[in-house]
């Protein structure tokens, strides 16, 4: 390896999902010790940061646009994004977040919050973020570099394409993944 060649700077984010895409990623185990000569992990809820950086070469993006706050999110690393990958179904087609699409929102805060059971039931003002009229995929807000399926994608998937990033290469993942696998 060429030691004085820069390291690709690297984020994942995540918005509405179930972190199973951030689970798959971590289960390439052994193999991250080999990517971390390769790459600096800037932003991740895997670390603590809080600020997304201004210039990020790759960022991973798992979960599906639900609320103003994931909008807002997607347009900034979008902007500080020279590759955007949507990893998994959530992000590439809104999947599981998007079984709420037939329900109104003002339905699906009032099941969730001011149900009979509830010892103090409201609906919250502060800390939870307004949610949109729909749930959306990532592309329909941003553009995206490359879909990688999959509930979650397979972390051997996860690796391919990484490895056929940091090589220069936009991977072909027609044989290494579909929807729903």
């Amino acid at each position: 390896m060429d030691t004085n060649k820069a390291k690709v700077r690297l984020a994942t984010v995540w918005l509405d999902g179930c972190s199973g895409c951030h689970m798959s990623f971590l289960d390439i185990d052994g193999a991250l010790l080999d990517l971390a000569d390769q790459i600096d992990l800037v932003y991740s809820p895997l670390v603590d940061l809080k600020k997304f950086p201004a210039e990020v070469d790759v960022t991973l993006i798992e979960g599906a646009i639900s609320s103003d706050e994931d909008l807002e999110k997607i347009k900034h690393v979008r902007a500080h994004t020279k590759l955007l990958v949507a990893l998994g179904d959530c992000s590439v087609t809104g999947n599981v977040p998007a079984m709420r699409n037939t329900f109104a929102v003002n339905e699906v805060m009032e099941r969730a919050y001011l149900d009979e059971t509830l010892t103090h039931p409201q609906i919250p003002s502060l800390v939870v973020p307004n949610l949109l009229p729909t749930v959306r995929p990532i592309h329909t807000a941003v553009k995206v570099d490359l879909f990688v399926p999959g509930c979650p994608p397979h972390a051997s998937t996860i690796l391919y394409a990484l490895t056929e990033l940091l090589q220069g290469r936009m991977p072909d993942l027609i044989a290494k993944t579909r929807f729903g696998a």
